[in-house]
């Protein structure tokens, strides 16, 4: 599929249908041209992603040919179980490499172009990025404030291997979502964290602007004494090392609002 992105949103779509869907169905959902819906989805059939159904005609004519994705078995959860465990024994250690990893991927995604110039701009790439790999994203607007947003994760495809290796899973999506933001023109602007199971079921994305989450820090931090230096875990690159787990013992009990 050379990580088309109109390729990969025409196959979530025909994954989340109830039934086949032909071009026309298909050109109205995306917005593109019937012809480039065509085009992308003899390139999905001749990969054996999609596989093509006769469909009765609407009214005279001849009969419409629907598109419905196939389904497979791919043992995914066995393959990143495997690669979490040859990460080494050192949680910090996994962290970073899942993240760079992360970050290879998102250089290697064809998500066209989508330019990154503010808060609002980030959280339409993340939505849009998140519910094509499967996360089925949630806008969570009364947490939204002037500078960070939340994005609640519904539907995780790797949730259960991230029970035991959040580390390692989350800090591949986290890394993904970096780069992505990144190459969008954001690089410094925007933090992403990534807080799992806050519940049970659900993990949220947060978005914040890095020049609000300063002077947030600022006004919250106590005076240092004299002589004295804040500790602070920084990333390689001198910004603050992604959060995966949230220090907070009490964060499943808090409302998104609360954060």
């Amino acid at each position: 599929m050379s990580d088309s992105w109109p390729r990969r949103r025409l196959l979530a779509i025909l994954r989340g249908a109830s039934e086949p869907l032909d071009a026309q169905e298909l050109a109205r959902i995306t917005g593109q041209h019937v012809t480039t819906v065509r085009f992308h989805l003899d390139v999905l059939t001749r990969e054996s992603l999609v596989r093509q159904f006769q469909q009765p005609p609407r009214g005279r004519g001849r009969p419409r040919i629907g598109y419905s994705a196939v389904q497979r078995s791919v043992g995914y959860q066995d393959l990143a179980q495997v690669l979490a465990d040859q990460l080494g024994p050192d949680a910090r250690r996994r962290s970073e490499a899942a993240i760079a990893a992360g970050r290879a991927w998102g250089s290697r995604l064809d998500v066209g172009d989508h330019r990154v110039e503010s808060l609002e701009d980030a959280k339409d790439l993340t939505m849009t990025l998140m519910s094509e790999l499967g996360f089925a994203p949630e806008r969570d607007p009364s947490s939204e404030t002037e500078g960070k947003v939340l994005i609640r994760l519904t539907a995780c495809p790797l949730r259960e291997l991230a029970r035991t290796h959040s580390e390692v899973v989350c800090g591949v999506h986290l890394g993904l979502l970096e780069e992505v933001i990144d190459r969008g023109g954001a690089h410094g602007t925007i933090d992403v964290r990534m807080h799992p199971f806050v519940e049970p079921e659900l993990c949220v994305a947060r978005l914040e602007l890095i020049a609000a989450q300063r002077a947030e820090a600022q006004e919250a931090a106590p005076p240092v004494s004299p002589g004295g230096d804040a500790e602070a875990f920084t990333a390689p690159s001198g910004r603050v090392a992604p959060q995966l787990r949230n220090a907070d013992p009490n964060i499943a009990k808090q409302s998104a609002q609360q954060w």
